[in-house]
């Protein structure tokens, strides 16, 4: 089944009578919440269900990747930094290990519980303290043990019923600047890249089912910023890693992505490059400008995106029931304690 190539966000805590009617666009195929749209655990699953209501058709997702990074709280188990995980796993190889694939299941069945399809996680980022935006979200600076972390952490949430989506291709853990604000260039060579940034994405690209890359240019490697790239997109993932999931665009509203041009230009150049779905968040005018170009152009769905749906659902009073869940919570607790 196609679903549309562009994903939304939403105003509020309620879908409004004009959010309702964007819905039903064939173009819109995935809706994303922010912390400005949660409210309680209550709350969330009731406005997941009215978008439900308003197109079936729609991947429902969220950011919910531990420490800086999780938009669901109230009433939803605090996850620490990835990073502490892989402090954890250097401690206790086996313990470790196994706490970090019940950190994936655990996470993923919360948020599968209140109606969402995925999280976008997790991310495959090689970093410790470079990178402004990434730091700690980074399992380690140690490519070897991002690939064995991270696959664990996905092993988990595919156990839960949700598709895993790593994060930011080809790698944004080795530059300071933040992409939500600027537009950050990385200097290394193909090689640099190739033995480091890019290993967790080539070990792992058979178990991922989405990639999102990164608004970098690496202009000693292709001019093009990798988001909006054939290079990168089409030769490097999918043909040389061999990766045959969905690409997410990261969002085009972010200031990394303006090297691209305005809203319609970005959205253009990103679907040509290879992005399966487009993301255009916290910025209504922008979105609505990708909207009408998409509608007049009537561009054809995806048939990959389907497959990110969320496996089965999830029962939020049987999940608190189950002792899985207490020890991880438990566990967990006494890492960030430790910190």
């Amino acid at each position: 089944m196609a679903y549309g190539r562009l994903m939304l966000d939403l105003a509020g805590t309620e879908l409004t009578a004009a959010e309702q009617q964007l819905l039903h666009s064939p173009q819109v195929g995935g809706v994303i919440l922010f912390a400005r749209n949660i409210q309680s655990r209550e709350q969330v699953t009731a406005l997941n269900a009215q978008i439900r209501q308003a197109s079936d058709h729609l991947l429902i997702a969220v950011d919910q990747e531990g420490g800086r990074v999780q938009r669901l709280r109230q009433g939803f188990t605090p996850f620490p930094p990835m990073q502490a995980l892989g402090d954890a796993v250097a401690e206790n190889l086996e313990a470790g290990m196994q706490l970090v694939r019940d950190t994936g299941w655990l996470m993923a069945s919360e948020v599968l519980a209140c109606g969402f399809d995925i999280s976008f996680a997790p991310v495959l980022d090689v970093d410790r303290d470079t990178s402004s935006i990434i730091g700690d979200r980074a399992f380690s600076d140690n490519p070897e043990s991002v690939v064995k972390l991270a696959g664990a952490f996905i092993e988990g949430m595919h156990e839960a019923g949700m598709a895993a989506t790593g994060k930011h291709f080809p790698g944004h853990g080795g530059i300071v600047a933040d992409s939500h604000l600027e537009a950050p260039v990385d200097s290394r060579s193909w090689q640099q890249v190739m033995d480091h940034d890019l290993k967790p994405f080539g070990a792992l690209s058979k178990l991922l089912d989405g990639v999102m890359p990164a608004h970098i240019t690496f202009p000693a490697i292709d001019p093009d910023s990798v988001g909006f790239s054939t290079f990168w997109l089409q030769q490097v993932l999918r043909q040389q890693l061999g990766f045959d999931g969905v690409i997410f665009s990261d969002d085009l509203s972010m200031k990394g992505a303006d090297v691209a041009g305005g809203y319609t230009d970005k959205a253009r150049l990103a679907l040509d490059a290879g992005c399966d779905m487009i993301l255009v968040c916290n910025c209504p005018e922008g979105a609505m400008e990708v909207l009408d170009m998409m509608e007049r152009q009537a561009l054809a769905g995806s048939d990959r995106i389907a497959a990110m749906r969320g496996a089965h659902s999830v029962d939020w009073d049987r999940l608190c029931a189950d002792p899985r869940r207490n020890k991880i919570i438990q566990q967990l607790e006494e890492i960030s304690r430790s910190r």
